[in-house]
């Protein structure tokens, strides 16, 4: 009996030919499975029991997928096999929401709104195995509708049956193009088939152009950052070393220095991970705080005090405070926030305590006094639209408005303006951002190029081409800027691209000051 979407009325109609009241579920006509009910599954299988949390949680209390699974994972005892599923479970359905939603809504005789919350989230880790993973379909049919029975009720099983039925008839494929057939603007073709935002699209293509590239790269960088990405680990130098990834499979990095990629399960297993030696955090992040750190100071003189101007939740902070140690240099590491400056001492736990400091100003308080030019290195790691970490974050890309972006500008520009006023007079600072969008990079740098005449752009590419390990990276974006005159100095900076780089979409100026502004 083929599920039509129609509540029915006739109350006689709920029997069977044995006589047997129907549970009509959400007050509609059901399917019935092909096994009796003694023989129904009603339990779930842990990898889909523990993608199905992470969607609730996510969904329910607007968490952090990654942050979540991997205690999922654990509380669940995966062995690695079910938690690779889960991870590709998990992740692939909340990445792909966009492209789910727009299927299953041709399967559903009401708005998705009007479909209970757990409901909707089974239902699109259904879809994700139809029409994304090799997992047959009765498969994903029957475990999906075990999941649903065990987690939500006998009764919305039924719906879920029918609905993941309707998606089974076609292929990924056939339903995009299904999708897109009467479109003809190609940014909403590219939305719906790589299943990202239209705002998202339009400003990745804006990104493209502003950072020197060709902007008929626009459909690799979607399908870069649909890819699930590999788990980048790094040592902290002098503290921390590589030998147990490497002996339970991982592999050496080949972007930057003391790195590995980690597909060998949950990382949180790793005794080295545990006890903060070796961190999780993309090769693009070590490369910006490596360049920081080892760029030549103009000034030539003192390279005592680092600071990390905005460190929560501590990722680079770790890696500059290990470096800064080695060098005999001191960073304090600024968070304003409480609970994220919790988070960064954590994450200087492992560092030599006379190497670090954690503050919690506001950061724009930093320089208001330019007689105290206190630093020699400033990293201004700004906050930002995260849209270069879409990959690693699954649902963000879901919860990100165009809004966002302009709010977030103000707050870059006023950081920056205040690293600028503390750096001492031939000291570095680098600005960077998790994201390509011309208004939180370029815009920002020149931005600060007017209102800084003493701000010098330095040669970013070659500081970043002298720490990583592959072939050079060209630069992104080109600015003139000096004391002297605008065309004194030529400098640029650097764009990393998923698609080019298999890196987060990181950005990073490095610039100095020349001398004091004028009064």
């Amino acid at each position: 009996m083929n599920y039509d979407g129609a509540a029915r009325h006739d109350h006689s109609s709920r029997r069977n030919a044995a006589g047997r009241e129907r549970n009509r579920g959400f007050g509609e006509q059901r399917n019935f499975s092909a096994a009796a009910p003694s023989q129904r599954k009603r339990t779930a299988d842990k990898a889909r029991l523990t993608a199905f949390q992470v969607l609730r949680a996510v969904s329910d209390q607007d968490a952090y997928a990654n942050l979540v699974l991997p205690r999922q994972i654990r509380e669940n005892r995966l062995d690695k096999q079910d938690a690779g599923f889960a991870t590709e479970l998990t992740y692939g359905a909340l990445r792909e929401q966009g492209l789910y939603d727009a299927v299953l809504q041709l399967c559903v005789d009401r708005p998705l709104s009007a479909l209970d919350a757990p409901v909707l989230d089974a239902l699109r880790l259904g879809a994700h195995q139809l029409l994304s993973m090799r997992v047959p379909a009765h498969a994903a049919l029957d475990e999906t509708v075990s999941l649903v029975r065990s987690q939500i009720g006998m009764g919305p099983s039924g719906l879920v049956n029918a609905v993941l039925r309707k998606v089974s008839r076609q292929t990924r494929e056939e339903w995009i193009q299904q999708l897109t057939e009467d479109v003809t603007d190609e940014s909403k073709i590219f939305s719906t088939t790589y299943s990202h935002p239209e705002w998202i699209v339009r400003a990745f293509r804006q990104s493209l152009v502003a950072h020197g590239r060709d902007v008929s790269e626009l459909e690799k960088l979607l399908a870069a950052d649909n890819d699930a990405p590999v788990v980048n680990l790094v040592a902290l130098p002098g503290i921390g070393d590589l030998d147990e990834v490497f002996k339970l499979g991982g592999r050496k990095g080949k972007f930057v220095p003391d790195s590995a990629y980690y597909e060998s399960g949950d990382v949180g297993r790793l005794n080295s991970v545990r006890a903060g030696v070796v961190r999780v955090q993309d090769a693009g992040s070590q490369a910006v705080a490596r360049a920081l750190a080892d760029v030549e100071l103009p000034s030539g003189t003192s390279d005592e005090e680092w600071l990390d101007l905005c460190a929560g939740p501590g990722g680079k902070a770790s890696l500059l405070a290990a470096l800064a140690a080695q060098r005999g240099a001191f960073l304090t590491a600024n968070e304003p926030q409480p609970h994220r400056a919790d988070l960064v001492e954590d994450s200087l736990g492992a560092v030599p305590q006379d190497a670090w400091q954690v503050t919690d100003m506001d950061g724009r308080d930093y320089g208001k006094d330019q007689t105290e030019r206190l630093f020699d290195r400033i990293m201004v790691d700004a906050p930002c639209s995260g849209l270069g970490a879409l990959r690693r974050r699954p649902e963000a890309r879901w919860r990100k408005k165009l809004t966002d972006v302009a709010e977030l500008t103000v707050l870059q520009s006023e950081l920056l303006d205040a690293a600028l006023k503390a750096v001492r007079i031939g000291g570095v600072v680098a600005y960077v951002t998790c994201s390509p969008h011309p208004a939180e990079t370029v815009a920002i740098v020149e931005d600060a190029i007017k209102k800084h005449p003493n701000l010098r752009i330095l040669d970013t590419a070659a500081a970043l081409n002298s720490v990583i390990m592959t072939a050079p990276t060209a630069p992104g974006h080109t600015f003139n800027s000096g004391a002297a005159s605008a065309s004194t100095w030529t400098g640029n900076s650097i764009q990393l691209w998923p698609h080019v780089n298999k890196t987060d979409a990181m950005f990073l100026t490095l610039m100095t000051v020349d001398g004091p502004e004028e009064s």
